[in-house]
């Protein structure tokens, strides 16, 4: 069977994993807007309407309902669940509860979704990895950087799908999937991690090859242009493990979001997503280690030290923000208000523990005259003055290098930029409105509807569908967002997004939160407590 699966899921599905990603997405932003333009969405009581774990797999049990031969049906194509002919020539849509084939068409997503994914990782593996054109023209080591462990990663995805297709085929009311997504990624997504870490060094190889083997450019754009690939670019394959492995973590909360309360799918459903987490995780901090440790060297070469030297190099630190600010000149009266030069420009190194104050010196190089743990930070917006000190901000350091506090009255460019920078200098100042994690009943929310790429370490970069709880934002269109699936926090565009207007919709979301992270919450008190002792 494994050696026709690519020919079988061509026939089950006629999207590639990106084709798919795009529309379940789009599909999820409209149904939250239709959702949002109910004025008064009508609620339904889950004691009434929905029977018990055990009632309704009794009832199903005995209907005694058909199998469902998923990949070998030739005539499937991406659909619902209950769209399958199989399902509706049974009569299970019939004796199931709303809320039961909601919960049949989450696990079904996921193993379809899987299904395409696998499709479009077949395709880069045979229609790019093993073009001969290509093997001529690319280097071992090049091919290596650019397709790494992308065939062990294809591997773990056929046996993951094997054994989803086996759950759903044993019966057409599918029992369960979390239990084998919680066995794969303990088991065997650990390949994902690997892929995901090298994504760094396979940008930088692919954007290298473009530029000097024109070659490659040519084979490339031959093999992107052809029909198979929809259109689709090269990249877009390349990138498809993290995407996978990000999603899985969604559609497992999706499940989750759907089964009984205190019920075992409950359970299972927080372990995988546990697990899942775990990965996701591993794989964002594996992207960022290496750009990270090649940002801190490059900056330590362009930092010259009036005061006592700082070693900026360190395994635990990060850049969280750098730039240009005016910093007042003077004392604080009306004669320097009217002189010329009131601002003079300084230029601040932001790490995670650590703040460095420059000025620009020529070459291309900072001269540190000032510098501060990040613990010892307060800052403090300075009310309306009039024009010349708009987005003027006072920056404390309690503790300087010369041991000693000292303040900075700073000037940004722009209302977000001030905050932005107050926010990261002290990031446990109290923002317009209070986060997820406080357990707020409501809280102003966005939606994402045109995914966003983060040009600056303070930024988040966002999917479609993504849903933030609104923490602060500016007049000249930037929001501080926390996403409600990972708990995130960053600056983006409020162009990219739409409000969610229906508290009850906002209520839902949340509800919906804090029962995904709930095993998070318990662990942590866990841990807490366990730190008391």
């Amino acid at each position: 069977f494994s050696c026709n699966l690519s020919d079988l899921l061509c026939s089950f599905l006629g999207l590639l994993y990106q084709e798919y990603r795009d529309k379940s997405t789009r599909e999820e932003i409209e149904t939250r807007r239709l959702q949002d333009s109910q004025t008064d969405p009508e609620e339904t009581s889950p004691s009434e309407e929905t029977p018990s774990e055990a009632e309704s797999t009794s009832t199903i049990e005995n209907k005694a309902p058909p199998q469902i031969n998923l990949l070998r049906n030739s005539n499937s194509r991406f659909n619902l669940w209950q769209d399958l002919p199989e399902v509706q020539n049974s009569g299970v849509l019939s004796i199931l509860q709303p809320d039961e084939i909601k919960l049949q068409e989450a696990m079904f997503e996921l193993v379809t979704s899987e299904a395409s994914y696998y499709k479009s990782l077949n395709l880069l593996v045979s229609h790019f990895m093993e073009n001969e054109r290509l093997k001529k023209i690319l280097h071992q080591s090049e091919a290596h950087i650019l397709f790494s462990n992308v065939l062990d990663v294809m591997a773990v995805s056929e046996r993951f799908l094997l054994d989803l297709e086996q759950r759903v085929e044993e019966n057409i009311v599918i029992s369960d999937v979390c239990d084998i997504v919680y066995q794969h990624t303990v088991n065997h997504f650990s390949v994902y991690i690997t892929y995901v870490s090298n994504q760094t060094y396979q940008e930088r190889a692919y954007k290298q090859l473009l530029q000097d083997k024109p070659a490659f450019r040519e084979v490339i754009s031959q093999l992107e242009l052809d029909p198979k690939c929809k259109g689709l670019s090269f990249s877009s394959f390349l990138i498809l493990p993290f995407q996978r492995i990000t999603r899985l973590k969604l559609l497992v909360q999706n499940i989750l979001k759907k089964v009984e309360e205190k019920s075992d799918r409950e359970s299972t459903a927080l372990d995988a997503h546990r697990e899942l987490e775990t990965v996701v995780k591993a794989c964002n901090e594996g992207v960022r280690k290496m750009s990270r440790t090649e940002q801190m060297i490059s900056i330590q070469k362009k930092l010259e030290f009036k005061i006592k030297s700082v070693p900026i190099i360190s395994h635990s630190r990060w850049l969280l923000k750098q730039g240009e600010l005016q910093q007042m000149n003077g004392p604080k009266t009306s004669r320097t208000l009217r002189t010329k030069k009131l601002f003079r420009e300084i230029y601040l190194f932001l790490f995670n523990d650590l703040l460095v104050i420059c000025r620009q010196i020529p070459g291309d190089k900072y001269q540190v005259f000032d510098s501060a743990p990040r613990g010892l930070l307060r800052v403090e917006e300075l009310e309306d003055q009039g024009q010349s000190l708009a987005n003027v901000f006072i920056l404390r350091l309690l503790e300087n290098a010369d041991d000693r506090e000292a303040s900075y009255m700073l000037k940004a460019s722009s209302q977000s930029e001030m905050k932005r920078w107050m926010i990261s200098l002290a990031p446990n100042r109290r923002t317009k409105f209070v986060s997820f994690t406080s357990r707020l009943v409501d809280c102003p929310q966005i939606q994402c509807v045109h995914p966003y790429v983060a040009q600056q370490p303070d930024e988040l970069s966002l999917e479609l569908a993504d849903v933030l709880n609104i923490l602060d934002k500016t007049d000249d269109g930037w929001i501080f967002g926390e996403r409600l699936h990972d708990q995130e926090r960053g600056w983006f565009p409020s162009s990219i997004g739409e409000e969610i207007l229906n508290p009850k919709i906002r209520a839902q979301n949340l509800k919906e939160c804090f029962r995904v992270h709930k095993s998070d919450d318990s662990q942590r008190r866990k841990l807490g407590s366990r730190n008391r002792q």
